[in-house]
């Protein structure tokens, strides 16, 4: 819950909220200051003034750059937020010495600054990304792979998951089935007559899928997939993506001519 205080400033009364959030991006705005888009628990997704934050001896400096994460003091005016202070908790300064996995995670924070609102509850969308970045700067799990659960896990918080547990029309979870993203998910062998973008998943696809809809956003990031069913998750999520999101982002595409 955000933490209200009232405070003079000035001749007028403002309210001063501590708020807990993600910066997703920042841009100068005039000669000294910075327009910052957080995304908090408390009131989604925020845009916020950084007074002062580009001159060199200022507090929040170095406190309102993407990915700082922490709390964060501001004033709420009439039509604007200004932040008066930051504490941060992590900056994820590992990702500014990985030039790809900087830029997957400008991707992340790109995807859901185009995916939130603003007084929308996405408390739930702030704890994929946090943990999204925090597996990014694990060695052990593929960067494709971190990208591929984050968009399934993206469109499951958003309310727009595949069915992968039976047949999306009949409700069967014993036929055979196809996939298909048009139609949102598993088609069984007696209601895909009509179906054009069918594709047959490899067991293990469709049991990574499954684990990745109904597993915790704590417990995502503790497995691995052969490179056979990592292509193939690619492949259904290019399309998913077509059908849910449709928009280029432009993080990912710089991301692909490094790759």
């Amino acid at each position: 819950m955000a933490v209200f205080r009232t405070v003079r400033q000035g001749e007028e009364n403002v309210n001063q909220i501590v708020l807990t959030g993600m910066v997703l991006s920042t841009m100068p705005v005039g000669e000294y200051d910075r327009r910052v888009v957080i995304l908090t628990k408390e009131h989604g997704k925020i845009s916020a003034f950084a007074k002062g934050s580009r001159r060199p001896n200022s507090p929040l400096v170095g406190a309102v750059n993407p990915f700082s994460f922490g709390e964060f003091t501001v004033y709420e005016g009439r039509t604007s937020y200004t932040i008066q202070s930051v504490v941060i908790s992590n900056y994820f300064a590992e990702l500014r010495e990985d030039m790809i996995g900087a830029y997957y995670g400008f991707y992340f924070l790109e995807f859901a600054d185009y995916y939130t609102k603003e007084f929308n509850d996405e408390r739930e969308m702030l704890k994929l990304l946090y943990q999204t970045l925090r597996a990014l700067i694990n060695p052990h799990i593929p960067n494709q792979l971190i990208r591929y659960i984050f968009e399934l896990k993206a469109l499951t918080i958003n309310g727009q998951a595949p069915q992968v547990f039976q047949c999306i029309t009949c409700g069967d979870k014993d036929r055979p089935t196809v996939f298909s993203a048009s139609k949102g998910g598993l088609v069984c062998s007696e209601c895909s007559g009509g179906v054009i973008d069918g594709m047959i998943l490899n067991n293990s696809t469709l049991y990574s899928m499954q684990y990745i809809e109904s597993s915790s956003i704590e417990k995502l990031y503790t497995f691995n997939v052969t490179e056979k069913v990592l292509a193939e998750l690619g492949k259904v999520m290019e399309r998913l993506m077509e059908v849910y999101v449709g928009k280029k982002f432009k993080s990912l595409e710089i991301l692909e001519t490094l790759l």
